[in-house]
């Protein structure tokens, strides 16, 4: 599917919940997840780890056998606020390659990229307190969507920011490994792409997380199990 040029990130910036209560610790899993991507199944995996000194390391991937996609932050926690530190995100896409790498420096208050983007995405971008990139944009989700605050958000991503709003569309029964849940479902549109998540107060994670483009499933998450 050539329109999907970067999955993980679009996925990323809307999967909600390593954290289902502001007041809550973050702490380390494993989520396995089965999933659909350009018409194929595929293995999914997202997990948080510990890097000690107030450092963590949060991943996203997906692999089947025409493409391999990951997404890596490393971030720190702030005056209760999730900084990027740095990130990288790579995909393969049957013989296309991509690499990125980003760099969060609070000292100068600046964001560069390096890899395969191009010049002026490259940056400086000029970061102000509360940026994060599309993965940490999920844990302040989960922590507001818990205190009924406004989804919205400012994310720096490779030489842009954007502005980002989710809204609660709805709750649903979401099945996982046979049993039945309450979800919540959070939506963000941005053009003709939808991130629907549903979210599960018995998971750290989202229970399933799914790209429209076009009004067509393109990317398909639902969880089979952590640890």
């Amino acid at each position: 599917m050539t329109t999907l040029n970067r999955p993980l990130t679009w996925i990323a910036a809307g999967a909600l919940a390593v954290v289902s209560l502001p007041a809550m610790a973050l702490q380390p899993f494993k989520a396995d997840y089965q999933a659909s991507y350009m018409g194929m199944q595929a293995n999914g995996t997202m997990t948080l780890a510990s890097e000690g000194a107030n450092k963590w390391r949060y991943s996203l991937n997906v692999k089947n056998q025409l493409a391999d996609l990951s997404q890596t932050t490393v971030f720190e926690e702030a005056n209760g606020r999730l900084r990027p530190l740095t990130s990288n995100d790579r995909s393969v896409l049957l013989v296309k390659k991509r690499n990125v790498d980003a760099n969060y420096n609070w000292t100068s208050n600046q964001a560069t990229w390096t890899g395969d983007v191009k010049p002026d995405r490259r940056g400086p971008v000029a970061l102000k307190a509360g940026d994060m990139d599309a993965l940490l944009i999920n844990l302040a989700i989960a922590r507001d969507l818990a205190a009924d605050k406004p989804l919205n958000y400012r994310m720096v991503d490779e030489g842009r920011i954007k502005p980002m709003s989710y809204k609660v569309v709805g709750k649903e029964k979401i099945t996982v490994a046979g049993k039945s849940y309450d979800a919540t479902k959070v939506s963000r549109v941005d053009g003709n792409k939808e991130l629907i998540a549903w979210i599960v107060p018995e998971f750290p994670v989202p229970a399933r997380l799914l790209q429209r483009e076009s009004g067509k499933d393109a990317l398909d998450l639902t969880i089979k199990g952590m640890n």
